[in-house]
């Protein structure tokens, strides 16, 4: 208790306001944590981290949650020109654990992600780098910080990178920044999937995790004394400091053998551990601690948290939260740190678009949720491609898309959906006639568990005619059609992405994705909404062209129109027996009776107008039959705007594909 009494004497100190970039993970959320217990001016920075479960668990307020892109230079910038931070602890990486393995990411995140924020950080008090003991690969028995660097992982090469650069700028750009190599940190708020949580965990029932071999060491650093180090570092930030990096462990050696040990003493468990029932892994080293001389000298830290002590902390801090019932359902509750892709299809939106993004980027900050932005330029005549560029140069949460000529917006939308990453995606036309402010209110019928979430317009800002015409149209495409289809529904909608990868699953050529979204099921749920005039230009759409859609959607999913035909088939073939009979009983009753041209002419008529329309509504079916039969492609991308680069031959985009889309 006194040794935490100390640290927030120390948080009080450090210059604000203070920026915790990857606040939402482990170690980031128990700074926050330990900052906010005695002062305000903290923002949690986050964007893709696994833990946003932590700072929901945790109450930190929407106000103090800053969503920012590191590898993004205009979104850090943004960040810092806003709030005008003067202490800065960067927690923000990728790549410490297994399941993280995308390569590109850990050098764009650990590496890119770094440079972005030391480049804007000219007016600061302290940056202090979370680095990491991998750093020194496997020279890892009890090495100084100027002993040799031999990183065996493409996390441990980006991390020797990251210090490097931490070191450059603190000689030549004067940046007062210092690079904490982290051992094993430990304690409250830790992945349940890590070792100590599962021990922690196992203990409570008198049962040991599935174990590596005995003889893996670490070296054990508790939470707040890791936290600790951070203030130390900034406190004791000046010049012959800066620059360098600093050992955060004990300098003792643990195995797991002796960690097992002190876990069956602790908490008295009667049973005995199996070993080796989990295969090594290729980065467990025999002997694998640190030398903190050098820390303790120059920094004023040392650990001062036994083992022993910190794992009954941990089992405190299990008991205190309920563990079993708060912590590990909020773990596994992926929709916690949503990602959702905005797919706007775009014809002839070149002055929305700009509109568009902003309004999208506010709303998804005020949600706080992770967001990727992606324009579908359906080969617009105007200037919407170079626009759409732009947009994706400063923002690099934002994906164009160009098609090489006009496929339609439902073809847009399955473009768009087929490279998305987002755990869901939200259809929108590119007009602004879908507004962005609607998105919450589809966001939180999904995070209830709606899979699919469509907007229902209960009124459009037009003439009434033009209202009546529509409404009518749904009702009678509800009646005709074989499933069950929402009344006054469009494209604008919020769609899991498991229904997402139903849907780009489909093979038909003719998409109709209104009726497409209804067939393939799922839990759905309708949200009312006003849809507004046009904000520019005029509608794309006329007469011509809205009699198109109301055929796609009827001869899509209805076979009413045949069943009709065959209905007035039996009426016209019994009404002409009829009249045939009349025919027949007239001439034997009233012999004298004129011909008339007239009738012959009438009937000729109708029954041939009777035919063409047959003949029509067969040539509807056969032309759908014969479209799907081509088998071409449903749309073909000319390039692809991605991280502000363009990408633009068939093999660059096939890879494009391959790695950032959902569905593989």
């Amino acid at each position: 208790m006194i040794h935490y009494l100390q640290l927030q004497e120390k948080i009080k100190k450090l210059d604000g306001p203070i920026f915790v970039f990857g606040a939402s993970g482990f170690i980031g959320a128990n700074i926050v944590k330990d900052i906010f217990s005695v002062r305000e001016d903290c923002y949690t920075i986050t964007h893709d981290a696994n833990g946003a479960w932590r700072l929901k668990l945790l109450n930190v307020s929407n106000e103090k949650i800053v969503h920012c892109d590191i590898t993004s230079s205009a979104s850090v910038k943004n960040i810092f020109d806003q709030y005008k931070p003067k202490t800065i602890f960067n927690l923000a990486a990728y790549g410490a654990y297994s399941k993280q393995n995308n390569v590109k990411l850990i050098y764009e995140t650990n590496v890119s992600g770094t440079v972005n924020i030391l480049e804007n950080c000219t007016d600061i008090s302290a940056y202090i780098h979370a680095g990491s003991s991998s750093e020194y690969g496997t020279n890892s028995a009890g090495p100084e910080e100027g002993d040799t660097l031999e990183p065996n992982s493409h996390y441990a090469v980006s991390k020797v990178s990251s210090a490097y650069m931490i070191q450059y700028y603190a000689q030549y750009k004067r940046v007062p920044a210092v690079n904490l190599r982290l051992y094993s940190i430990y304690g409250a708020w830790e992945e349940p999937d890590r070792l100590m949580p599962k021990l922690i965990e196992k203990a409570r029932t008198g049962e040991y995790p599935v174990l590596v071999e005995r003889e893996i060491s670490r070296d054990f650093v508790y939470i707040t004394d890791a936290v600790e180090a951070f203030v130390d570092a900034a406190l004791n930030m000046r010049p012959e400091v800066a620059g360098k990096s600093y050992n955060i462990c004990t300098g003792t050696k643990t195995t797991l053998e002796q960690l097992v040990g002190i876990v069956k003493t602790e908490f008295n468990i009667p049973a005995e551990p199996v070993w080796g029932n989990m295969p090594n892994r290729n980065w467990d080293l025999k002997d694998w601690y640190g030398n903190p001389d050098n820390t303790s000298t120059e920094l004023g830290w040392v650990a001062k948290t036994p083992l022993k002590e910190g794992l009954q902390e941990m089992y405190k801090w299990h008991a205190d939260v309920d563990y079993v019932n708060t912590i590990m359902p909020a773990f596994q509750n992926k929709k916690l740190n949503a990602k959702i892709s905005a797919i706007i299809a775009c014809y002839k939106d070149d002055r929305a678009i700009p509109v568009m993004y902003e309004r999208l980027v506010k709303m998804f900050n005020e949600i706080k949720v992770r967001y990727e932005i992606i324009f579908v330029n359906d080969c617009s005549p105007d200037n919407s491609e170079q626009i759409i560029a732009e947009i994706a140069a400063k923002d690099h949460n934002v994906i164009g898309i160009n098609h090489s000529r006009n496929f339609g917006s439902q073809s847009a939308f399955l473009s768009g959906m087929q490279v998305s990453s987002g755990d869901a995606v939200v259809l929108m036309d590119g007009d602004l006639q879908d507004p962005p402010e609607i998105i919450p209110l589809f966001y939180a019928k999904w995070m209830e568990g709606s899979e699919v979430v469509y907007g229902k317009r209960v009124k459009r800002e037009m003439s009434f005619f033009m209202n009546l015409v529509y409404k009518g149209f749904y009702r009678v495409f509800s009646k005709l059609s074989y499933i069950k289809v929402p009344v006054d529904a469009g494209d604008f909608s919020m769609i899991d992405k498991k229904v997402v990868k139903e849907l780009i699953a489909l093979p038909e050529a003719e998409v109709f994705l209104r009726g497409l979204r209804a067939w393939v099921g799922f839990k759905q749920v309708g949200v009312d909404y006003v849809r507004p005039e046009r904000m520019f230009g005029v509608s794309t759409n006329n007469l011509r062209r809205n009699i198109g859609w109301a055929k796609k959607a009827i001869f899509s999913f209805s076979f009413v129109p045949l069943e009709m035909l065959s209905y007035l088939g039996f009426f016209l073939t019994g009404l002409s027996f009829l009249a045939m009979v009349a025919q027949v009983i007239a001439k034997i009753m009233y012999p004298n009776v004129p011909h008339g041209i007239t009738t012959v002419i009438v009937l000729v008529l109708f029954f041939g107008g009777i035919q063409l329309l047959a003949v029509s509504i067969l040539g509807e079916y056969l032309s759908k039959i014969f479209e799907e039969t081509k088998a071409r492609p449903k749309f073909i991308r000319r390039s692809v705007i991605f991280r502000g680069k363009e990408i633009n031959t068939p093999e660059e985009i096939e890879n494009f594909k391959k790695d950032n889309h959902i569905i593989k």
